[in-house]
């Protein structure tokens, strides 16, 4: 997402004294003139960068959220593949039985056929020559084959899901700490010019805030929750209580009023009543930016609360300066 308070429309262009060549090669490609940046690119790039950034967190989000399903799904297959393992076992000592009985009765030939196969596929495959087997017992054998197969199919099932979710996870991860050094390398640059401003036009992240607004009910008390949490850090896939994500403090605050909402902004986006027009908006309602890869609280006023990006703390914005532009839709839990 774009650095909230967009380049300020009067921008001092800093002395290139003290950025060096070796920075400089960060933004520009190979082969060309080494012109050292200046502030507005910079900004535009760390601009860039957010946007990649709010990408990057919300699919981590949402793969970190699929694991965690994953992981739930396997341990509950844990359990049910003990109760089938528990199951087969009570069958293979049924079905041995039943070759003991086969065997002092004489029928040495079926005797051997079920000793001697390979498994309880292979028994069933034969299981039609077994012609002097009652129903039951034959029901049994079924039951014991059918075990067999539930039992592996299970486990195939736990593992393959649980492997996927982990591979999702980790590429999710590694393209998120890849944005974020590129995003702390431009930082530093931007840190060298002298008059270096990241704070967004009309921001406030002063700590220790209220909500002063009419709403009231669940609305309310989601702003009361959000508005408690402003100066605290934006922290990458944070979901409190020292630090938050965009999509973090808008499920917390909403929780907080006794609603639960899915994690990620894309799920977010997805609950609700949708508001397609900025003038309708309640407070409490949940805004979507940048291809709903960033949300926030609508608070009133032309006002939003909500937690922006790597190296900035939760803050309450005015929407005219930067956001109104970038507005996509709001939601309405």
């Amino acid at each position: 997402m774009k650095n909230p308070g967009g380049r300020r429309t009067a921008r001092r262009i800093a002395a290139t004294t003290g950025i060096s060549a070796v920075v400089a090669s960060t933004l520009i490609a190979p082969g060309t003139a080494y012109a050292e940046p200046t502030q507005d690119e910079v900004e535009d790039r760390i601009e860039e960068l957010n946007e990649e950034a709010a990408a990057a967190v919300e699919t981590y989000n949402q793969a970190k959220e699929d694991h965690e399903v994953a992981e739930a799904l396997y341990e509950e297959l844990e359990e049910q593949v003990g109760d089938e393992e528990e199951r087969y076992e009570e069958l293979r000592g049924k079905v041995q039985q039943l070759a003991s009985a086969t065997y002092q009765s004489g029928e040495l030939d079926s005797t051997s056929t079920i000793l001697t196969s390979d498994g309880p596929e292979a028994l069933l495959e034969q299981n039609a020559d077994l012609n002097y087997l009652s129903e039951a017992q034959k029901a049994e054998l079924d039951e014991f084959g059918e075990s067999s197969e539930r039992l592996f199919s299970l486990k195939d099932e736990a593992e393959e899901a649980l492997e996927e979710s982990e591979a999702a996870l980790e590429e999710a991860d590694e393209a998120k700490t890849d944005v974020e050094a590129k995003i702390e390398e431009q930082q530093e640059i931007l840190a060298q010019f002298p008059d270096a401003d990241r704070s967004a036009d009309g921001a406030d992240s002063s700590g220790g805030q209220s909500y002063t607004g009419g709403a009231s009910g669940s609305a309310g008390a989601a702003l009361d929750f959000a508005y408690s949490k402003v100066g605290l850090p934006y922290v990458w896939g944070g979901t409190g209580p020292n630090g938050y994500d965009c999509s973090g403090l808008v499920q917390a605050s909403w929780r907080n009023a006794g609603v639960d909402l899915p994690r990620t902004t894309f799920s977010q986006a997805e609950v609700g009543h949708r508001i397609n027009d900025m003038s309708a908006l309640q407070p409490g309602d949940i805004m979507f930016f940048s291809g709903v890869n960033h949300n926030g609280l609508y608070a009133g006023n032309g006002q939003m609360v909500h937690a922006p990006s790597s190296g900035r703390n939760i803050e309450v914005v005015d929407l005219a300066a930067y956001w109104a532009g970038q507005f996509e839709f709001g939601v309405r839990p």
